[in-house]
């Protein structure tokens, strides 16, 4: 077993861990999401994944605002009886952001693509623009405890899988086909929740 396909073990063990910690909303997620994303930057760049690479960089200052988010949110007060003192509620997006978040996603994906086609050896520029202008979206709305945050994930890690399996990180490919499905049990777990 070669120190690249050790990496990437040891970065999907996180991998679900994180997706565990999503699962449940506890704030452990943000930090235990730093040290994937620390793992990943050197799995996606071997398997020649640049913008999930810089992604995984985006990761790590988005975990350290949702960190902030969630703690500085429970640090206020929240009058919702059955939560912690402050703590961020699970809600929807409102509709209001729709519009603005669709036209970023849409942007982000050409402009990724635009760089990955003419900067990079990037054998799928188009599926690595695509998962990964979603994520960015996707992990803001996380931050947010936005509930359809769960739908991004569904998408991004379908494509994701396929994408993983045809380039041969297995590990990671598998960890994949384990967030569609924690995806779809994440989001009536929420659902739940904020019934």
């Amino acid at each position: 077993m070669s120190m690249d396909q050790i990496i990437e073990i040891i970065a999907a063990v996180i991998g679900l861990t994180y997706l565990f910690l999503e699962y449940k909303a506890s704030v452990w997620l943000w930090p235990v999401g730093i040290l994937m994303s620390l793992f990943y930057v050197t799995v996606y760049i071997t398997g020649k994944f640049y913008a999930d690479a810089a992604l995984q960089v985006y990761y790590i200052g988005a975990n350290v605002y949702g960190l902030l988010k969630w703690t500085v949110s429970r640090r206020r007060g929240s009058g919702r009886p059955g939560l912690e003192k402050g703590e961020l509620e699970i809600c929807r997006t409102p509709k209001r952001l729709w519009l603005p978040l669709s036209l970023v996603s849409a942007l982000l994906w050409l402009l990724l693509y635009l760089i990955l086609r003419t900067c990079t050896d990037s054998p799928v520029p188009v599926g690595d623009a695509f998962t990964t202008a979603l994520s960015i979206v996707a992990m803001w709305m996380l931050s947010r405890k936005y509930i359809e945050q769960w739908f991004f994930w569904v998408a991004v890690n379908v494509v994701c899988v396929a994408l993983y399996f045809w380039k041969g990180l297995y590990p990671t490919g598998i960890l994949y086909c384990v967030y569609v499905i924690v995806a779809v049990l994440g989001y009536f777990r929420w659902k739940k929740e904020m019934a």
